[in-house]
C-alpha cells in the first residue's frame, strides 16, 4: 500500500516536471512573440521567414498573426498552471496521507 502511495508520487512529481519544462518553453515562446510585436511599431518593412525563404509581408497580418500567437500561448500557460497546481494538490495529499500512515 506504501509502495503504491510512493509510486503514485514520483508518477505525480514527475508529470509535475514535464508541466514544468512545457510551461518553460511557453513562457519563452511568449516573451519571443511579445518582443516581436515590439519591433514591428519600430519598422515600416516586415519580412517573415517560411522554411528557407524571408517573404516580404504586410504589417497589419503579421501584427494579427502574432496577437492571436500571444492568446493562444497565454491559453496553454493558464492551462498547464491549473494542471500543475492541481497535480501538486495531488502530491500535497499523498504525502500528508502518506505521513499520517508511517505515524500509526
Amino acid at each position: 500500500m506504501e509502495s503504491d502511495k510512493v509510486q503514485e508520487m514520483q508518477f505525480l512529481e514527475q508529470g509535475i516536471h514535464n508541466l514544468i519544462l512545457q510551461k518553460q518553453a511557453f513562457q519563452m515562446e511568449l516573451s519571443e512573440t511579445e518582443s516581436a510585436m515590439k519591433e514591428i511599431g519600430k519598422t515600416n518593412e516586415i519580412y517573415k521567414i517560411i522554411g528557407q525563404l524571408m517573404i516580404k509581408t504586410d504589417k497589419t497580418n503579421i501584427k494579427q498573426e502574432l496577437e492571436s500567437k500571444k492568446k493562444i500561448l497565454e491559453l496553454r500557460l493558464k492551462t498547464i498552471e491549473k494542471q500543475e497546481s492541481a497535480l501538486s494538490e495531488k502530491v500535497e495529499k499523498l504525502q500528508e496521507e502518506f505521513m499520517s500512515d508511517n505515524q500509526k
